[in-house]
């Protein structure tokens, strides 16, 4: 179900945004929409607090080469197990990322080729966000066959840094499916390192019939 969005103060977005369009007026990189502005208020609660935040998260993207990640065929190539941005979205709209677990293996990956591979998938997924109706994403993580070995808790530690610093209130519902019971041990070490707000959004989904609630289950691959 869609997230009921918080409200920010109109004042402090007013405000924000006179900020911005002076830096866009001069650096028109340095641009965000409305839509954006408004998360990065609702994250980072104040003015100051959310107009440094944006500019450390445009210094990041020209330094990190975001821009560039959708050229790199040889690093989308060698991940495209790892995840995908699917075609079909959930019932309200949002952009799936979809993540079968079973595909990962925490001593065969380079750390920071995947790390780029995750901000490749979350440019991907932000890009076919319509902004106008719900600007967030749906992130599955599908356990089916999850053993320890596919565990790796700095991957998870760099894709909720990059939710939480450069995709604030990207992140609209983050479903688990068949989750093995031994997870609970690993979900125990990852819910402490999440805000009340986005621990909030992670839901476990034992049952088709609940998955229905957030999105049709025949548009999950069955080839990866």
């Amino acid at each position: 179900m869609a997230e009921e969005l918080k409200p920010v103060n109109e004042e402090d977005f007013k405000l924000l945004k006179e900020r911005m369009n002076l830096i866009a007026s001069a650096d028109p990189a340095q641009y965000h929409n409305d839509y954006s502005l408004r998360r990065y208020l609702r994250a980072f609660k104040s003015v100051d607090s959310a107009f440094q935040a944006i500019l450390k998260t445009n210094k990041w993207r020209t330094e990190y080469g975001v821009p560039e990640l959708h050229e790199n065929k040889e690093l989308i190539e060698k991940y495209n197990d790892k995840a995908r941005v699917l075609r079909h979205r959930d019932i309200v709209g949002r952009p799936i990322i979809y993540i079968p677990a079973k595909n990962h293996s925490s001593s065969d990956r380079n750390i920071d080729d995947l790390t780029k591979f995750i901000v490749y998938c979350l440019e991907d997924a932000s890009k076919k966000c319509f902004e106008e109706v719900v600007d967030n994403l749906c992130i599955v993580f599908d356990l089916n066959n999850f053993t320890l070995s596919c565990m790796d808790y700095q991957v998870l530690k760099n894709l909720i840094w990059l939710l939480s610093r450069h995709y604030p209130e990207r992140l609209g519902v983050c479903l688990i499916i068949n989750s093995p019971a031994f997870f609970a041990g690993c979900w125990a070490v990852i819910k402490g390192w999440l805000d009340e707000n986005t621990a909030g959004k992670v839901t476990f989904v034992n049952s088709e019939m609940d998955l229905c609630q957030y999105l049709i289950p025949d548009i999950l691959p069955t080839d990866m």
